[in-house]
């Protein structure tokens, strides 16, 4: 586990910057800042906005699992290892995606 603190802490720096920008993403929906607009045209812009903050949303709290998976199997010391074939995740993918559990060969495959 020593090998992957820097990225482990990497990790939950990011997870706390996402539940942050779900957080901010929910409040919109629900409109905490600003109550809806009255004119029908503008309440027709929200919906749409709306719907592009639910895309959002569902993308960031997919993440949030991710990561979350991926700081487990650090704990669990099982990161680094592929989750299909077993073999080592190149360093430089995990660098780029930290929260991949997929070597390049079965992630193009899947």
């Amino acid at each position: 586990m020593k090998e992957f603190e820097e990225i482990r802490d990497n990790l939950l720096d990011m997870l706390e910057e996402l539940d942050e920008r779900l957080e901010k993403i929910t409040d919109d929906v629900k409109h905490v800042r600003e109550p809806p607009e009255k004119d029908f045209a503008e309440q027709a812009t929200e919906m749409e906005n709306n719907e592009v903050l639910d895309y959002l949303g569902n993308a960031t709290r997919a993440e949030i699992d991710q990561i979350k998976n991926a700081i487990s199997r650090i704990d669990q010391g099982r990161y680094g290892r592929c989750s299909i074939c077993g073999q080592s995740i190149d360093k430089k993918r995990l660098e780029a995606l930290p929260f991949s559990s997929k070597c390049i060969k079965c992630a193009e495959q899947t």
